[in-house]
């Protein structure tokens, strides 16, 4: 039951691979430095390592937010959200999965008449703009560092090419870590309260019950990614603005930076050790990120050259994901407690049970090779066809 209760989460897990997750590579896969394979495959694997490590700093806040407390509720929560996201991705829009979350929680709180936490809702909010203004920023300030070292640096233009694609190759891979400790509260962080798994133990380390479904939503993320992101990755990565190699690693490195500033509990430790307010560790929308750095480049070179249009519907897009999905949500919530008589929540928050908390880890315990087993499989699969593809088209361009 409570594997059937977790599709929803994990179909969101698949439209945030789809649409979140695609930014991280975006902008090399649209400057065509990196091929879309080598993009999803090395996204995929980082994802599911930052989900695991380092995810359960944004959720507690996701969880004050609305704590829902029931099964039901969590999968129709989630479903809300996944289908709003759903919808947005296949108009080719890039939307936040952590409005869309964000709104469906919100729905949740009004239908079962649950107070909303004001202060997790402003800190969430708040990241909505500084964000973007943040990637802007550092994409503003890096760009120009580039084009200084570009001109002071006497290289080759083929192996100053080939440095670009390292670089391009490692802050994705930054990114798409930070993505995964930040954003895998908006796939598995509405779950945590009513499902307790039981610690599993695999001998050299031990899996949470938290951890266990952090796994399992990272793992319905990268099957987003290498499924169905390469149309919002040439979404973001070229039609916005047109971008240089020089460009997309910029944008790349913003992007993981200002994920890594509000996933990160260590660095918000070292500003309270400073004297300093504590960075709040919450859900970031890596597309809105993405695209203020993006607009930061663009600010750099001229804005003449940022399409415009296309960001005006980009825009219209926030607004429209968190109220949908909250309408959704609710009308969900309706649907599911009154026709099918499933517990979707309380407004008095009940003691939460194990119930077979035992079974299940068990269950888990040996389902977590398995699908780290078929990932792995995959993962080489299109690693060598990439690479069988690759010399096929050397060989006919020198013959």
């Amino acid at each position: 039951m409570i594997f059937l209760f977790l599709t929803s989460g994990l179909f969101l897990g698949w439209t945030l691979g789809a649409n979140d997750a695609s930014n991280v590579f975006g902008s090399a896969v649209g400057s065509r430095m990196v091929s879309f394979t080598r993009a999803a495959v090395t996204a995929s694997v980082f994802v599911i390592i930052g989900a695991v490590v380092q995810g359960a700093g944004a959720t507690d806040t996701l969880g004050r937010l609305g704590s829902v407390n029931a099964m039901g509720g969590a999968f129709t929560v989630a479903l809300a959200a996944a289908l709003t996201i759903f919808a947005m991705t296949r108009a080719g829009l890039p939307v936040s999965t952590t409005q869309a979350i964000v709104g469906a929680i919100i729905g949740w709180n009004f239908f079962t008449d649950n107070a909303v936490d004001t202060g997790a809702l402003t800190q969430i909010v708040t990241t909505w703009v500084t964000g973007p203004v943040l990637g802007a920023l550092f994409a503003y300030v890096l760009y120009h560092l580039v084009k200084i070292t570009r001109r002071r640096i006497k290289v080759h233009l083929l192996k100053y090419d080939n440095w670009l694609r390292i670089g391009l190759m490692t802050v994705g891979a930054f990114g798409a870590y930070s993505l995964g400790a930040n954003n895998i509260a908006n796939v598995m962080g509405v779950f945590v309260p009513s499902i307790q798994l039981a610690d599993t133990d695999f001998g050299i380390f031990t899996l949470t019950g938290a951890q266990q479904l952090f796994f399992l939503g990272a793992i319905a993320i990268a099957a987003g990614v290498l499924t169905y992101s390469k149309k919002v990755m040439q979404t973001v990565g070229s039609s916005l603005l047109e971008l240089s190699s020089e460009a997309a690693f910029v944008v790349v490195l913003s992007q993981a930076l200002v994920l890594f500033i509000f996933s990160s509990s260590s660095l918000s430790g070292f500003m309270v050790k400073l004297g300093l307010p504590p960075i709040p560790l919450v859900p970031v929308s890596s597309t809105q990120v993405v695209v203020g750095s993006v607009i930061g480049i663009g600010l750099y070179k001229g804005i003449r050259n940022i399409n415009l249009r296309l960001l005006g519907s980009i825009a219209s897009g926030w607004i429209t994901t968190p109220v949908a999905a909250g309408l959704l949500s609710f009308l969900l919530l309706f649907f599911v407690k009154n026709l099918f008589g499933i517990d979707v929540g309380h407004s008095v928050r009940p003691p939460v049970a194990t119930g077979d908390g035992i079974s299940t880890a068990q269950i888990i315990r040996y389902s977590i090779p398995a699908l780290l087993l078929i990932t792995a499989v995959y993962l080489i699969y299109l690693v060598l066809s990439e690479n069988r593809k690759t010399e096929r088209m050397n060989k006919k361009y020198y013959e």
